[in-house]
């Protein structure tokens, strides 16, 4: 598809059909996050795919059962992939401490980044599988872990060090079910991009 076309194609989908999505399209999915930026190269991010049942565990530690009659999006727990997205700040700290980074000052500890840039080539990371999905015709959804972080990476398994930025739902759409949020009812901005200053 042209990239224009993915462009205006991809919208978050919160409601799947539970249907299995096979170890190759996951893969094809997943491939252009491994491609993006990454401050320093220091390669910090890991995406932590849960399919085939294992995606129930995420759901009871965010999504107790008792919660789910009132949760306006049933249809994303149908999703049969869920991709966690994980940074590790360690490593841009440590990678920013060699030789060639060290006068950056960074390398002393995660406290010494004015800017996390491990959030943002997380970000990075899930826009392109955002657009990935699009371009191989499913659909996706990306939200946070909000407070639930601590929980999820006990129940995972996750070392504490590592940040769990958010997750995507990655499946096949149920036009019969989704629904968009009250989100996108709100008109888009018309002056986002702007020359030289300001104002």
């Amino acid at each position: 598809m042209d990239f224009s076309a993915v462009v205006r194609r991809r919208r978050m989908v919160r409601a799947f059909l539970p249907q299995p999505l096979s170890a190759s399209l996951i893969a094809q999915v997943l491939a252009p996050a491994t491609r993006g930026p990454s401050a320093g190269h220091a390669q910090g991010l890991t995406l932590l795919v849960l399919e085939q049942g294992a995606q129930q565990q995420y759901w009871d530690t965010t999504l107790p059962p008792e919660r789910r009659s009132t949760f306006p999006w049933p249809g994303l727990l149908d999703a049969p992939v869920l991709v966690v997205v994980a940074v590790d700040p360690e490593a841009y700290v440590a990678r920013y401490a060699e030789t060639d980074k060290a006068a950056s000052g960074l390398g002393v500890g995660a406290d010494a980044w004015s800017q996390p840039l491990w959030f943002v080539d997380a970000g990075m990371a899930a826009m392109a599988i955002l657009y990935s999905a699009a371009d191989a015709g499913l659909g996706a959804c990306f939200f946070g872990v909000f407070d639930h972080e601590a929980l999820l990476r006990a129940a995972l398994g996750v070392p504490e060090h590592i940040r769990l930025v958010g997750t995507i739902a990655l499946g096949i759409p149920d036009p019969e079910r989704d629904r968009p949020s009250t989100s996108a009812a709100r008109p888009r901005r018309d002056d986002v991009v702007r020359f030289g200053r300001w104002r």
